[in-house]
């Protein structure tokens, strides 16, 4: 009689077996027609026999669920995605067979995809958290691509998460994370233009079947001065002064000549007061390209921002000297000799009607006058290199109206208005 008994439990395993077997190659056929939802019918009748599935079965299975999951990887809801990636999870400490792994590949890539995607989408509408989080759950997917972790930190930092970022940054320099990419180059013999391969396989395949020629290797830049460079900020942001000086201190070392790098620890002397030390490096820094006016104009924005405005407009004019159509240089300039306007104005607003009060009116007045002519030049200059500038036109419409000047006025109004129409 036990015999029998045996003989009967072993007939029902086989029968489930028969059944998960049936219904995961009705999901595999599904996911062949692109028949998403259906293949996640068949799944759903399969998952609650899982339990006494042999081990590549339940493979089989966690890979079609999560291609059911992410359909063609276009709109894919959160909530789907989510389940994909636990298929997935469950998949990674699981021994594949090649065939298996190599399906496994493809579908991390597809999930990664779509992590860009949905990131891309909240940075457009500035939800960084978000967008960090998608990201750091990709690299969790895929630890093997920090550029994930790298970009999330970004994110946090631009949505003022800085703590959150710090982790990550420092978690990066732990990992010794540069950035830099091998890439595979080969030259299309219908179009004559590069193309980036994936692979080195790949970009060799395509030569062997004579479809490319002129292979080349190159590498992406460093971004290892960049992650420093923001994890100081963070630290002076957050007032922790020791660690940054300590952390610029290690930038320098291992990027000598990055100007970057330079400024920045230019502007960490600076903002801590120690002035000697920011003239040392400021003279190290032009000391490396002194003809360059782009290094000019960067010093320039570096000083304005600091609120050194008279080593600022030094810095524009050497710019302008190096190059007198450099319109950012000239705008900024502009702006520079503009900015005491809010001032002399509301002076004159406040001003009464007494005698002293009138004279001291006409005297601002023509101070005022001496600061549009004196502005005037730059924002013609740079209304000219950079025609479609409308913000630079309308401040001309502005002071060619205080200036009395009323053909250039109805010049400056017409562009204006030609360019906002739409």
């Amino acid at each position: 009689m036990m015999n029998k008994y045996i003989v009967i439990g072993a007939l029902a395993l086989t029968t489930v077996a028969f059944g998960q077997k049936k219904e995961i190659k009705k999901a595999e056929k599904a996911l062949s027609g692109s028949k998403y939802s259906e293949a996640l019918v068949f799944l759903n009748q399969a998952e609650p026999l899982l339990g006494g599935a042999d081990a590549g079965l339940v493979n089989q299975f966690y890979l079609a669920k999560s291609e059911a999951l992410l359909a063609a990887g276009e709109s894919v809801p959160d909530n789907k995605l989510n389940m994909a990636v636990r298929s997935l999870s469950t998949l990674k400490d699981r021994v594949l067979d090649n065939d298996d792994q190599e399906r496994y590949n493809r579908i991390v890539g597809t999930v990664k995809e779509v992590f860009v995607n949905k990131a891309i989408e909240a940075q457009n509408v500035q939800d960084y958290q978000k967008a960090a989080q998608l990201l750091a759950d990709g690299y969790k997917l895929s630890p093997a691509d920090t550029s994930f972790l790298y970009y999330a930190a970004g994110n946090l930092t631009n949505g003022g998460f800085f703590d959150q970022a710090l982790t990550y940054y420092t978690q990066l320099l732990d990992l010794g994370y540069t950035g830099v990419q091998q890439e595979y180059y080969a030259t299309s013999k219908d179009t004559g233009e590069a193309v980036l391969f994936g692979s080195k396989e790949e970009r060799d395949t395509a030569v062997r079947f004579g479809l490319y020629d002129n292979a080349s290797d190159s590498k992406t830049a460093s971004v290892e001065s960049d992650l420093l460079q923001k994890v100081t900020l963070i630290y002076i942001n957050k007032g922790m002064d020791d660690q940054a000086v300590a952390l610029m201190a290690r930038a320098r070392a291992a990027n000598p000549g990055d100007t970057n790098l330079m400024r920045s620890e230019a502007d960490l002397a600076y903002k801590m007061g120690d002035l000697a030390k920011y003239n040392t490096v400021m003279q190290e820094v032009i000391e490396t390209d002194p003809n360059n006016p782009e290094l000019y104009y960067n010093l320039g924005v570096s000083a304005m921002t600091l609120g050194n405005i008279d080593d600022a407009k030094i810095y524009y004019s050497k710019a302008l000297e190096l190059d007198p159509k450099y319109a950012y240089a000239q705008i900024n300039m502009a702006s520079i000799i503009l900015q005491g306007e809010g001032a002399i104005v509301e002076e004159m607003n406040n001003l009464g009607t007494s005698r002293a009060d009138n004279l001291r009116y006409d005297e601002l007045k023509e101070v005022r006058r001496g600061m549009y002519q004196e502005a005037l030049p730059y924002l013609e200059s740079a209304s000219v290199t950079v025609p479609d500038n409308v913000e630079v036109l309308r401040t001309l419409m502005n002071l060619y109206s205080q200036l009395g000047m009323n053909t250039e006025y109805k010049a400056a109004k017409a562009k204006v208005e030609a360019k906002t129409a739409n």
